[in-house]
């Protein structure tokens, strides 16, 4: 143990150290002691805590390197090992924590130190992409568009021949590639377009290598590009102007020196059309002219036919509200229309509830019975004698009841009241007769003319 003379002697020890450095080394010597301050910064590099441009320099060094790499790649070998440096990368990109400065400005948002390095990466994915392939499977895409063209194309009679020498010289061309023969089963579209799906399909079950058949490959490619730009060139119907197509599908043929008085020529085919009972030509018309006054004329002719065959395309009108499209609905009576006129019953506009009613009135389904009736309460009195009017078309004896409240209702319009009575004659059973025959000496003419004709029915 030391005593407290020991402790004084140590105490005074450093004292004399001091002095005696003080005597043998240079005053610079202390300042060599500390670390060279390029080693105190190198510190800091490896999290990037304390220098966080340390951590993105090396993010961008890596990406400088790796976009190098993409530029030399070659082989599908090559993109595969610049995609795992890329993955490596954005993995160590979102693992590293950079703080975000504050933006000068405070309404400003603040940057995110990652945003340039993710754009970055971004970019070398694009350009893998861009680098890879092309694949078989490329042709089979390439095919099955030019296959769809041949499909859903309607040629003329001149370009019809073109399409199938353009098919034949992509068939020629693919099998000198592939070794393969291939051939058409026929020559209409759906046989063209099959075989040319199945170079597709040869050249992408397999056989071909994105590097080693790299050259048959392009030269499938380029050939399905012929073959598109011969599919383009050919005439198709759409090509023609409208007077030509018609000319072509024979819709002026009935035109003669005698007939030909109206103005355009094509109103005297659609009449001459319906005269003989001839919707196609009609709704060749409708399709194709792009007249107001022809769709109404058209639309009229089509209203006294009836004919089922325009029940798509009229419907399409109709679902546009178009008003005679929905009276021609009426007269062809097909219940496929029900549906979507249904929904036009309470649609607040008169002329078109009217006309609604009417054309559901004589399709005559049942099941628009309560819809009908529901329009009975409309506030406009025209909507509610049309709504009388076409449930004595219907015919259900549902709709007695209903038209009996309104021809009772002392406050209701005559039209409506003289509508319901019609109605009720008009359905014709012993009960509805019943009701409608008790207003034989009505106020209202109409109503007291339906009474007496329910009378006379019972009689």
């Amino acid at each position: 143990m030391s005593n407290g003379d020991d402790e004084s002697a140590d105490e005074e020890k450093p004292e004399a150290d001091s002095e005696a450095g003080d005597e043998s080394t240079p005053e610079s010597a202390p300042e060599s002691e500390a670390p060279p301050e390029s080693e105190s910064e190198s510190a800091t590099e490896p999290d990037g805590e304390d220098d966080p441009g340390a951590g993105i320099d090396a993010l961008e060094s890596r990406l400088d390197e790796t976009e190098a790499r993409l530029e030399d790649a070659e082989t599908e070998s090559d993109l595969d090992a610049v995609e795992e440096s890329v993955d490596s990368i954005e993995a160590d990109l979102s693992e590293a924590e950079f703080p975000v400065p504050e933006p000068e400005d405070d309404d400003e948002e603040p940057e995110d130190p990652k945003e340039p390095l993710s754009d970055r990466i971004d970019d070398l994915r694009d350009g893998i992409e861009e680098q890879r392939g092309p694949y078989g499977e490329d042709v089979a895409d390439a095919a099955a568009d030019a296959a769809g063209v041949i499909r859903d194309t309607r040629w003329t009679r001149d370009g019809e021949p073109e399409v199938t020498a353009a098919v034949s010289a992509f068939l020629e061309s693919a099998g000198a590639e592939l070794d393969t023969e291939f051939s058409t089963a026929g020559e209409d579209e759906e046989a063209l377009a099959g075989a040319v799906e199945s170079v597709g399909e040869t050249a992408a079950d397999g056989r071909l290598d994105a590097d080693d058949d790299a050259d048959t490959i392009a030269a499938l490619l380029t050939a399905a590009d012929t073959l598109d730009s011969a599919l383009e060139d050919a005439e198709e119907w759409s090509d023609l102007e409208i007077a030509e197509q018609f000319a072509r599908e024979g819709f002026y043929d009935r035109l003669n020196a005698e007939n030909r008085k109206d103005f355009p020529p094509e109103l005297g085919v659609v009449r001459i059309a319906e005269a003989e009972n001839d919707p196609e030509r009609i709704l060749m018309a409708l399709e194709h002219l792009d007249s107001e006054f022809m769709e109404t004329k058209c639309l009229d002719a089509l209203r006294r036919l009836g004919p089922e065959e325009a029940l798509e395309p009229v419907q399409a009108l109709a679902k546009r509200r178009n008003v005679p499209a929905i009276e021609v609905l009426g007269k062809i009576g097909d219940e496929r229309a029900v549906d979507m006129l249904v929904d036009f019953v309470d649609s607040g506009n008169p002329p078109l509830q009217k006309a609604t009613l009417r054309a559901l009135g004589e399709i005559g389904s049942e099941e628009t019975t309560q819809g009908i009736a529901n329009a009975l309460a409309d506030e406009e009195p025209a909507v509610r004698s049309a709504a009388a009017r076409a449930l004595g078309l219907v015919g259900d004896t549902r709709a007695i009841d209903p038209l009996s409240d309104r021809l009772a209702d002392e406050t209701e319009a005559n039209e409506v009241r003289g509508s319901a009575a019609w109605a009720l004659v008009r359905i014709g059973t012993e009960r509805a007769l019943a009701a409608a025959a008790e207003y034989d000496d009505d106020r209202d003419y109409t109503v007291q003319f339906e009474a007496e004709r329910a009378r006379d029915a019972t009689a």
